[in-house]
């Protein structure tokens, strides 16, 4: 099991969203596993969960990222590159999300509720990704050969199944499914555009989890997600880039 033997998912690792539910657990499991874990949060002065991991395990930073406030991703990305130096950063986790929930008709959709879904779900990770590039790329540059793979240089968007055409046959979620459809396509366009640079683009659906967005009666817990969805994204190479994975490793349809 993932948490009960050391492996290097990656060298340096952010993740976002990381002071509860799945992004959490990730912390959790990758707590000692890696050189520097920047766990990111909206308020870091909340995260109580998150700051007693962290003053456990001094390889664990936790900063302060809203995705829809481009001041504390520049910030952020300071400490990190304060931190990594030159080694850069191998993995980047888009993790932070949002559902808006009650939208079953059309008629139960406004252009606010879109908008503001569309902000933390799919403009915030690309501002991110934006910002955090060049110590993507810089982490890729100090690896001989052209090989991909996660430990190398990463970047993976935590999608949903309902983002996936051939998987509607129910509808509703109008905001949530659309923001992640766009997201996917944030994914494919990256895996074309940082090939050269030898970064990988995935996207990953969690499963139905039991968190705050999930609800108590989703089908696996937060922990399991985590520990799988660690174990799918450790093994990914170039043939998995821009490409769009389940937990249990199941290849979605797009």
């Amino acid at each position: 099991m993932l948490k009960n033997k050391k492996i290097m998912f990656a060298k340096t690792i952010l993740i976002t969203g990381s002071n509860r539910g799945i992004g959490l657990e990730l912390v959790k499991l990758l707590a000692g596993q890696c050189e520097h874990l920047f766990a990111a949060c909206r308020s870091p002065q909340d995260a109580t969960d998150l700051n007693s991991i962290a003053e456990e395990n001094k390889n664990i930073v936790v900063i302060k990222i809203d995705v829809t406030d481009q001041f504390t991703i520049d910030a952020a990305k300071e400490v990190v590159q304060n931190t990594v130096g030159e080694k850069g950063l191998n993995c980047l986790i888009n993790n932070a999300g949002v559902l808006k929930t009650g939208e079953n008709s059309i008629n139960d959709v406004t252009a606010e509720s879109m908008k503001s879904v569309y902000e933390v779900n799919t403009v915030g990770p690309a501002m991110v990704i934006k910002t955090f590039l060049p110590l993507i790329k810089q982490a890729s540059s100090q690896v001989e050969g052209d090989g991909m793979n996660t430990a190398r240089a990463s970047i993976l968007n935590m999608s949903s199944k309902v983002a996936s055409m051939d998987d509607n046959k129910s509808g509703r979620a109008y905001s949530y499914r659309m923001s992640k459809i766009a997201l996917n396509m944030l994914t494919k366009n990256l895996s074309i555009e940082l090939k050269p640079d030898r970064i990988l683009a995935v996207n990953l659906h969690p499963g139905w989890v039991q968190t705050d967005m999930g609800g108590p009666n989703a089908l696996i817990s937060s922990e399991t997600s985590a520990k799988r969805l660690l174990e799918t994204a450790a093994m990914f190479t170039e043939k998995d880039n821009a490409l769009f994975y389940s937990w249990d490793g199941e290849l979605i349809p797009w």
